[in-house]
């Protein structure tokens, strides 16, 4: 029987008023209202210590005031408040439970269970109508039940519940902010695909929980690796959620694939599905990540979690394959992005601030967190992409064992030091010599002519390249093959961003040509070597050989990228019109430095320019917003000072406004030279 509480009408709570507590059934099934006089009632809602009785109209405005007011409505029915003691209270010290300190409650008309906030108990049936419970044994006319919807990405179905795109509304959240994430990566395994076939590839997270509310996000990523690159790949979906375990299921025979279950550490498998139309099987586990990564070996490791992904490196690099592929999704940028410091130094061991390169210093802080993890199993690593965007940072790396690998990605990892005046910025040299004053290696003198602390020791950070030229370009080849249109201009970007190069002088190559050599890292690949002939198992010898090789090549004729870059915005003048950012960069180009736009920043400029280079040509190719000697006259001032200007200046209206500020203004010059020294005038 249902609880007193839940009502459809006001009149039924106030019938149940006249009622002895043996009758409150009876009166129920035969809605009479045997009593009707004017005497007091009690409150059928409330214990006679905390309400007494009283008459009829009174009773009327409390139990419309206190209990009906505050209801939760569910198909007609009206979940009243309940102060009644039949919710279980702690007993305080002295073992009593008084009825005063006994919380309201609200009864659930589905599941009957007693919840003691409005809020949560109107989440609670939201949730309830999401799974599709939307039936109650007191409900006489069933509830429809909610239908799934189908959902298609990249020619993949995937099956979710309603309010999908709402995470605060339902258990299963289908992010489409991601898709450009598992497009890089699938392009990413694409590319390994075609280097040794087959592989055996591990999507970690299939659907990542998040804690504490029990809501997992639906992951499709190992699902589209099944259904485009069929035979190439041996996929397996791990998660240790029963609920996700089931959804993958359902979205694998959605998509006519077969599925073969594995719940347990030992080797105990159930197929499952019919597969008519396609002959592909995925694995589908049921085991923490990092039992499975410790138990099997695998090709191509992707790791998703909910928030950061240091607790899974190690399990990750312990047995992954030689010359195989780890990529990583972090989503707990507040940390990487130097919002909430103090998560990161728990997280990673860095000491970061919020700078203009934020994006980028999140993504090297993620690097050397994979950098330590792979050294302390004795393997090295080579970094293919790095991308860090507004929601997430993802790092695929190739993993090359050997204690000598590892040794050369550690020393890798170094700290920055950067100038908090004027944001100029340098990693730390190695040496094993104590330095008095470490901020001396910045190419600013803002630490000898500014009192105090001028610079900050941030890191470790990984001071390597973050990009492959060679992987990127095969990556953007297999985006051209599958169809993939949105990641095309993120790939042609990143490739004009590791060759540092402006997006006028780029030029698609087939990813199978000689120059791949040169950039491809650890794998030589000729237009008439196939993968057999030079990916030998059991012979080290070979695969030594080969690295070697590559990297001897890699040496000679690559140059790795400028670490960070500029935000033109950051470093423009007041009061002057900057240039375009394309002309900016053919002016920077034409005065002799490597240039190039970046992912990290729409606005950003990766160049080997120093700052004050890049401030100086900024300078001289901005215009003033207005005109007027007094205005024109301090910022060409600060710009004689701070470049030294070979340029002469013009005749006439220069000299015109220098005598001008000479004869009269001849004491605001003095405190303006006095004020702007010569490294910041430009500011």
């Amino acid at each position: 029987e249902k609880h007193i509480s839940i009502q459809r009408h006001l009149a039924d709570l106030e019938k149940l008023a006249d009622l002895k507590e043996g009758e409150f059934s009876m009166a129920e099934s035969q809605n009479t209202d045997p009593h009707g006089t004017d005497e007091k009632k009690p409150c059928p809602l409330c214990p006679e210590e905390k309400f007494k009785a009283c008459y009829s109209h009174k009773l009327h405005r409390h139990l419309q005031n206190l209990h009906w007011k505050v209801s939760v409505e569910f198909e007609g029915y009206r979940m009243c408040i309940c102060h009644l003691p039949c919710h279980p209270v702690k007993p305080n010290l002295t073992g009593d439970q008084t009825f005063s300190k006994m919380g309201a409650h609200y009864h659930c008309i589905i599941c009957s269970a007693t919840i003691m906030r409005r809020t949560d108990m109107i989440g609670h049936i939201n949730r309830h109508v999401n799974k599709g419970e939307t039936e109650s044994r007191f409900v006489t006319v069933p509830a429809p039940k909610s239908s799934y919807e189908v959902l298609k990405e990249s020619a993949t179905d995937v099956q979710v519940l309603p309010n999908h795109s709402t995470p605060h509304k339902t258990d299963s959240y289908f992010n489409p902010k991601m898709k450009l994430n598992r497009q890089l990566i699938f392009c990413a395994l694409a590319v390994l695909a075609e280097e040794r076939k087959p592989i055996e590839c591990l999507d970690a997270f299939g659907a990542t929980v998040q804690q504490p509310r029990n809501q997992f996000f639906i992951l499709i990523m190992g699902l589209q690796w099944a259904k485009h690159l069929r035979s190439s790949v041996k996929v397996t979906i791990n998660d240790c959620n029963e609920n996700s375990v089931t959804m993958i299921q359902e979205n694998c025979h959605l998509n006519k694939m077969k599925v073969k279950l594995n719940t347990k550490e030992e080797d105990n498998d159930e197929a499952m599905g019919d597969g008519e139309q396609n002959t592909d099987t995925i694995e589908v586990t049921k085991m923490d990540a990092n039992v499975i990564m410790h138990l099997r070996s695998f090709d191509f490791i992707h790791l998703d979690p909910f928030g950061t992904s240091v607790n899974y490196l190690d399990s990750a690099f312990r047995n992954v394959r030689n010359l195989g592929i780890v990529s990583l999704t972090s989503t707990d940028i507040s940390s990487l992005y130097a919002k909430a410091q103090h998560v990161a130094l728990r997280h990673y061991g860095c000491n970061i601030v919020r700078t203009e390169y934020y994006k980028e210093l999140g993504a090297r802080i993620v690097i050397a967190a994979v950098t330590r993890a792979a050294a302390r199993c004795n393997k090295g690593i080579e970094v293919l992409l790095a991308v860090a965007l507004e929601h997430f940072v993802l790092v695929v790396v190739r993993v090359l064992r050997g204690p000598s690998p590892a040794d050369d990605a550690a020393k890798k990892v170094r700290y920055l030091i950067h100038c908090q005046w004027c944001e100029e910025r340098i990693f730390q040299k190695e040496s094993n010599m104590v330095e008095e004053n470490p901020y001396q290696q910045l190419p600013c003198d803002c630490h000898g002519s500014m009192p105090g602390k001028t610079a900050v020791v941030l890191g470790p950070l990984w001071s390597g390249a973050l990009f492959n030229t060679g992987f990127l370009r095969r990556m953007l080849f297999e985006a051209v093959q599958y169809g993939l249109d949105e990641v095309q201009p993120l790939l042609k970007t990143l490739v004009c961003e590791a060759e540092c190069t402006t997006s006028k002088h780029f030029s698609t190559h087939s990813p199978y040509d000689e120059n791949k050599q040169e950039e491809c890292g650890v794998y030589i690949k000729t237009p008439n070597t196939s993968a057999e002939s030079y990916l030998v198992h059991g012979k080290r010898k070979s695969e030594e050989v080969i690295r070697n090789a590559a990297k001897r090549q890699k040496s000679e004729n690559s140059a790795e990228h400028p670490a960070f870059y500029y935000n033109i915005h950051r470093h423009s003048i007041k009061g002057m019109n900057m240039p375009k950012l394309n002309k900016f960069l053919n002016y920077l180009s034409e005065a002799g430095y490597r240039v190039s736009r970046t992912h990290f920043d729409p606005m950003g400029v990766r160049t080997n320019a120093p700052l004050a280079q890049f401030k100086t040509i900024l300078m001289k190719y901005s215009t003033p917003t207005y005109t007027g000697g007094q205005a024109e006259g301090p910022v060409h001032l600060a710009e004689d000072l701070q470049a030294g200007e070979q340029l002469q200046a013009p005749a006439d209206g220069k000299a015109e406004d220098a005598e001008f500020l000479e004869d009269k203004s001849g004491v605001a010059a003095t405190m303006f030279t006095e004020a702007y020294p010569t490294h910041c005038a430009a500011d």
